[in-house]
Parts: C-alpha cells; sequence; structure tokens
C-alpha cells in the first residue's frame, strides 16, 4: 500500500535533501480507487491504462488541490518534476512522462508493470506494448527512465503468459530505451522478489541521485 512506499521514501529523500544530494522537493503520495488488486480492478484501470486519463487527472484535480491546500507553486519546469511508482504505480509513472513529456522528464519505476493488464482498442497488449512497439516506433522523448526488476518477481517461476511475466517486461524496457538512445538505469536484484523493502533501501538513494543529475541543488 502507499504507506510502505511513504515510509520508505520520506526519510531517504529528507535525508539527501538535507545533505544537499537532491534539491529541495514535494513528494505527493496517492491511493488508487478501491483498490481491487486484480486486472479488473480500479488500481490497474487507472494505473496500468495506457493513455493520458491518469496524467491529467494528476494535473487537473490533484496538483491543483494540494497547491491550495499547502500554499504552493509547483515548476512547470519538467526538469523539476518526477513521477515515482512501484509495480503498477511504475507504469502510471512511465504513461505520465510518455503522454505528457512537455511536464515529466524524470521516471523511477521499481518492478514496473509494464505487461499486458489493461488492453484497449488502441492498445491490445497495455503496457506491454510500450517496450514492444511504442518505445521502438516513436522518436526518443526527453525523458530519464530509472527501472528496477528482481530475479524472483511476478510471475518469474507461474506457469503464464509471457506478456503478464515482470522480469521479462522489464528487461525488455531497458533494451528499448538503451536502442533509442534514452538515458536510462537499470537495476537487477538478484534473490529478490517483488519491490523487496530491502531492494528499495539499498538501491533508492543511488538512484534518485542518478536521477536528479544534472538539476540545480541550491
Amino acid at each position: 500500500g502507499i504507506g510502505f512506499y511513504r515510509g520508505a521514501m520520506v526519510p531517504i529523500l529528507d535525508n539527501m535533501i538535507a545533505a544537499r544530494r537532491l534539491p529541495p522537493m514535494v513528494a505527493i503520495f496517492i491511493e488508487p480507487g478501491p483498490n481491487e488488486d486484480t486486472p479488473n480492478g480500479q488500481r490497474s484501470f487507472e494505473y496500468d491504462s495506457v493513455s493520458d486519463a491518469y496524467v491529467t487527472f494528476i494535473e487537473t484535480e490533484v496538483l491543483p488541490k494540494v497547491a491550495k491546500d499547502y500554499n504552493l507553486t509547483f515548476t512547470k519546469n519538467p526538469d523539476g518534476r518526477a513521477a515515482m511508482g512501484g509495480s503498477s504505480g511504475g507504469a502510471a509513472a512511465f504513461t505520465m512522462g510518455w503522454f505528457r513529456p512537455d511536464l515529466y522528464h524524470r521516471i523511477l519505476t521499481y518492478s514496473g508493470s509494464f505487461c499486458d493488464l489493461q488492453p484497449n482498442a488502441e492498445h491490445p497488449k497495455g503496457a506491454w506494448e510500450y517496450h514492444e512497439s511504442l518505445i521502438p516506433g516513436t522518436p526518443a522523448k526527453p525523458l530519464r527512465v530509472a527501472l528496477a526488476v528482481s530475479d524472483n518477481d511476478l510471475n518469474w517461476n507461474t506457469p503464464t503468459n509471457t506478456n503478464r511475466d515482470w522480469l521479462t517486461a522489464n528487461r525488455a524496457m531497458a533494451a528499448a530505451l538503451a536502442k533509442q538512445g534514452y538515458h536510462y538505469r537499470f537495476v537487477f536484484a538478484a534473490g529478490a522478489g517483488h519491490i523487496g523493502a530491502g531492494v528499495l533501501g539499498q538501491t533508492l538513494p543511488d538512484t534518485l541521485a542518478w536521477l536528479w543529475q544534472g538539476y540545480p541543488i541550491p
């Protein structure tokens, strides 16, 4: 749940900002709709759909409310904005940058669900199409993408449709990004499972530092 990610990330962000390894930033953690964690659930519909619906929701509803409630002004500079998430949230983070690279340049994913979970008429294989056809068939966008996956990730030892194998999907994402010349970072965690707490603790600081390379720290 969102509490796991908040608990793992906030101390790391606070410490790195204080040490001037990261620029000052606001991290916003959002619960999905009714969290039925299946392809038929609201969470998957929101996060795994290959469309601009989720980023539009963030831009038109979430950020204006946060800005008003906390008297904040968010930068419109896409170099100063990141989308981050794990599992289906990782797919959502990449989708935000893919559809709105004018707003988000920095993408961080852990065990991203770049799999066939939300097929639609335009994208019949869902987020699997990112590495199969969308990234290879589109000129590189100005995205900096961090990927992490584990050798015991979801469906690694289960008879399954290949299009729903997280390890295969993330390796394919890294290969597609490399071929198109993206700035990307790929972390493979041996002996770990789906977004393990140990993987986050060991890899997140260096990954965040890489993700924010080039952005000024006051």
